[in-house]
């Protein structure tokens, strides 16, 4: 595993942090190949109950890592990365079967910013902005921004942050909806961040996440396609262990435990 991508478990929690402060957490090839190989595992490992995404030092990450790119706009494809590595990463943040919660501290842009709209919440502090920066050099927008942000702030906005990629400060994000919290502190931001990861983790999360497969696939289908998609989804979740002894709790009006099972 790259040093550039830190994996820290606390309980059911697994904190991924950015490592590559010097560059702002700037995305190259090591840190987009570790995010690719770490992102499944973690899907896959059942005593991880929910995830803390986070970046080193001062910002959350400034996207892709225009020096190393720079040395592959002579190439014949300088622009693989997206197939390559951010649409894998993209699908795997979005499709991951249990909360995401990010930690944005410090500017999230670019493909950074499209990262932290993929967690299911996101946490800020006084110093958090949000730039959807592509524009400014040429491009359209990618790592899933054409599909989460017109779902969180509307098409019309989505428009004006992704043609004028001017930068949203972190109060303006929490009124948009770009921000699920604004710390008032910094210091706050991945200790709050990880307090909610905790307690998701101590949560149904067998039942959040086909929460997050019936949002993520029914906002693009008809109604009844919609209602299959929630009574698949309710046909896991009633045979699990969660459901039945959680109602049997509630019956009985003590306090429900959920093991995710």
């Amino acid at each position: 595993m790259s040093d550039t991508l830190l994996v820290e478990r606390d309980g059911g929690v697994a904190t991924l942090t950015l490592n590559r402060p010097d560059s702002l957490n700037s995305l190259d090839t090591t840190l987009k190949l570790a995010l690719m190989e770490v992102l499944p595992e973690l899907a896959a490992d059942s005593a991880v109950r929910a995830i803390v995404l986070t970046g080193a030092g001062r910002a959350f990450c400034v996207g892709q890592d225009l020096r190393e790119h720079v040395s592959n706009l002579d190439n014949a494809e300088p622009l693989n990365t997206v197939t390559e590595h951010y649409n894998p990463i993209t699908l795997a943040l979005a499709e991951m079967p249990k909360p995401v919660v990010a930690a944005v501290r410090g500017a999230a842009a670019g493909a950074g910013a499209s990262l932290a709209l993929l967690a299911d919440f996101r946490i800020g502090g006084p110093s958090t902005s949000f730039l959807m920066a592509f524009a400014r050099v040429g491009l359209a927008g990618d790592t899933g921004v054409s599909w989460t942000l017109p779902r969180l702030i509307g098409h019309a906005k989505a428009t004006e942050l992704l043609m004028l990629a001017e930068p949203v400060k972190a109060d303006a994000a929490l009124n948009l909806g770009l921000l699920t919290k604004l710390a008032e502190e910094d210091e706050q931001v991945l200790p709050q961040a990880q307090e909610l990861a905790a307690k998701l983790a101590a949560g149904p999360t067998i039942a959040f996440g086909q929460i997050k497969a019936e949002l993520h696939k029914g906002a693009s289908v008809g109604l009844a396609k919609a209602l299959a998609i929630e009574a698949v989804a309710q046909m896991v979740c009633g045979g699990t262990q969660d459901h039945k002894k959680s109602t049997i709790a509630f019956v009985n009006k003590e306090k429900a435990v959920f093991e995710g099972r």
